[in-house]
């Protein structure tokens, strides 16, 4: 089935109920979401658009982007979310390995593709299309880009039934939803926060995109005491940065219902804080763009429980398998381990993907046997919850956002001073964790020329937030570089 046709029941069942606000602002009703949904759609077939074709979105949060996505969904294309935050040449990229027919963005990324010569264009409207577009379970509704070892972005291959799966699960295992709920999107549409739009469509519920489109502590407090009941996705850094905020001026977080975080490491203090100054508001998930959302879950209760005499070690963990899901902790060959042994942590279920996008290679490495192979270890205890130990990659999670080390090494390897380079993350109180970079140089380390060669072709948040001058890296008998041994030496 077409996700998209919870839109056009909601909007046939509720037509007046509002649907889209940015800021304080009503913006349209379902019944209005519905029609314009299906205008551009229009303007998307009009232009050659035909079920299976890839449509980009570089856009920031607005609620054109919910216009567009749907929009996408009824034409019977498939929706290439690209993260706001990207350099242009880095977006320009993925819009060509997608092989994308007709790419959607605002005004600013407009002009970032420009400077890379890709065309893009603002969200239009044609003439209404009559009917959402039929799609079978098993079709491409998401391409989801996420960051590779390789250095270059992979493509997760996201169905119509993984997002039905990822969707009802919520309900399941996550949190409840109803008309009289507001969603708020202050973390990137293009993840998380979009990911669970669907499951709030189906509910009927109110959209709300901060008219400063991004993540203000103010401007959230404002909305969440205005609108009332309000859901949000948030990465670990949002929600310390919430609570430093309400300790700081004395806010008390009206209005706000249900805060799911996700996407990097919560502190354990961090998060007994929060609740100690909002209540029973928090829940966790874990997931991957691999399983979009849908891994495990940590109830309200649980998060907010300290009753339970192993309350901190649970707070610690990421939950319980999710519905739509297995979960297994297994050694190399995959078999499973006992209960309290660290290995490495699978998945298999409808929310899995099928592959990644033209990648065949990546796609056998990460799928065996009929699971997933996720890269992350972690232990289950005999109650079922899971706990990540670390993460087998050695991706970095800096306020919510994957970053890559080889994909930053590379371009820094390109700098002409510049003879070796390895970069690791470290852990960090606000961000969760930071970039640093190891430079071997053949001349006095410039940091200031290294910055501003990031900033040239990567996004800003991948870049370093320190650079260390070394002779040499460490190395094994085989030549690769030992990144334990670089960060010891952080440790000093």
């Amino acid at each position: 089935m077409n996700i998209g046709i919870w839109l056009e029941r909601t909007a046939q069942a509720t037509p007046d109920r509002a649907a889209l606000y940015l800021g304080r602002e009503a913006v349209m009703d379902y019944a209005g979401f519905d029609r314009t949904a299906r205008e551009v759609a229009g303007a998307l077939v009009e232009q050659g658009v035909a079920p299976g074709d890839r449509v980009a979105l570089f856009m920031g949060n607005a609620p054109d982007y919910l216009l567009a996505l749907y929009g996408i969904w009824y034409a019977g294309a498939a929706a290439v979310p690209i993260n706001a935050k990207l350099h242009g040449a880095e977006a320009a990229w993925i819009v060509g390995d997608a092989g994308a027919r007709v790419v959607l963005a605002d005004a600013a990324r407009r002009n970032a593709l420009a400077e890379q010569n890709v065309p893009a264009q603002a969200v239009a409207r044609g003439e209404a299309v009559a009917e959402v577009a039929t799609r079978a379970p098993e079709d491409l509704a998401w391409l989801f880009y996420t960051s590779g070892t390789t250095g270059r972005p992979k493509g997760v291959r996201i169905t119509h039934r993984m997002l039905v799966a990822m969707s009802l699960s919520y309900l399941a295992d996550v949190d409840e939803a109803s008309g009289n709920d507001a969603t708020l999107y202050a973390a990137p549409m293009s993840h998380g926060a979009g990911l669970y739009a669907m499951v709030h469509v189906l509910r009927g519920a109110r959209h709300v995109c901060p008219a400063s489109g991004g993540f203000d502590e103010a401007e959230i407090f404002d909305l969440a005491r205005h609108h009332g009941r309000v859901h949000m996705f948030a990465a670990p850094t949002m929600v310390k940065r919430l609570t430093a905020y309400a300790r700081a001026t004395g806010a008390p977080g009206t209005g706000l219902r249900s805060v799911v975080y996700a996407g990097g490491p919560m502190y354990l203090a961090d998060i007994i804080a929060a609740v100690e100054v909002f209540g029973p508001v928090f829940l966790q998930i874990y997931g991957q763009g691999e399983c979009p959302m849908a891994i495990t879950a940590l109830s309200r209760a649980d998060v907010a429980d300290r009753s339970h005499p192993d309350w901190r070690v649970r707070l610690a963990s990421v939950g319980r398998a999710q519905s739509v899901v297995e979960v297994r902790i297994a050694d190399e060959t995959g078999a499973e381990l006992p209960p309290g042994t660290i290995g490495e942590i699978l998945v298999r279920g409808d929310a899995v993907m099928p592959g990644y996008w033209q990648n065949a290679e990546a796609s056998a490495k990460a799928l065996k046997g009929g699971w997933l192979w996720t890269g992350d270890l972690g232990r289950m205890d005999v109650d079922g919850y899971v706990t990540l130990q670390d993460r087998s990659k050695d991706m970095i999670i800096s306020g919510g956002s994957n970053i890559y080390p080889r994909e930053v090494e590379e371009v820094l390897q390109t700098h002409p001073s510049v003879t070796e380079v390895a970069v690791v993350g470290v852990p960090d109180p606000e961000w969760g964790e930071v970039v640093v970079a190891f430079v071997v140089s053949d001349g006095p380390l410039d940091e200031t020329a290294l910055d501003t060669h990031c900033r040239a072709h990567i996004a800003r948040f991948k870049r370093p937030k320190r650079y260390i001058a070394t002779d040499s890296l460490p190395k094994n008998n085989y030549g690769k570089v030992l990144k334990t041994d670089l960060r010891t030496r952080l440790d000093v």
